[in-house]
């Protein structure tokens, strides 16, 4: 399984861009994945191919009407099926010893 942050978005096409955000929210929530949206950003978690075919069709998603597009990218990859989507601040919290907040 890959968990992969990433944030995209549109240069070039105004101040706002919240309806663009939204678009690539539609194509992430459609995809069926799990995903965690964070104010700076996505996280998505799947295998590596089904991962990579979102943000490909979240790029697509915006460049038929962006000049632009800044991608910011990282992932983790760990063989086995396991969520780590909230099993990694899980794991946090306890050496922590107290819920933090995400």
């Amino acid at each position: 399984m890959v968990l992969i942050e990433f944030a995209m978005a549109p240069r070039g096409v105004g101040e706002s861009l919240s309806p663009y955000v939204a678009r690539i929210l539609d194509v992430i929530d459609k995809s069926g994945l799990a995903y965690q949206l964070t104010p700076m950003g996505t996280i998505i978690e799947g295998e590596w191919d089904e991962a990579m075919g979102v943000v490909d069709a979240c790029f697509k998603a915006l460049e038929k009407d962006c000049p632009r597009i800044g991608v910011s990218f990282k992932a983790d990859w760990k063989p086995g099926k396991e969520s780590r989507l909230k099993s990694k601040v899980e794991h946090v919290e306890k050496e922590v010893g107290r819920k933090l907040s995400t």
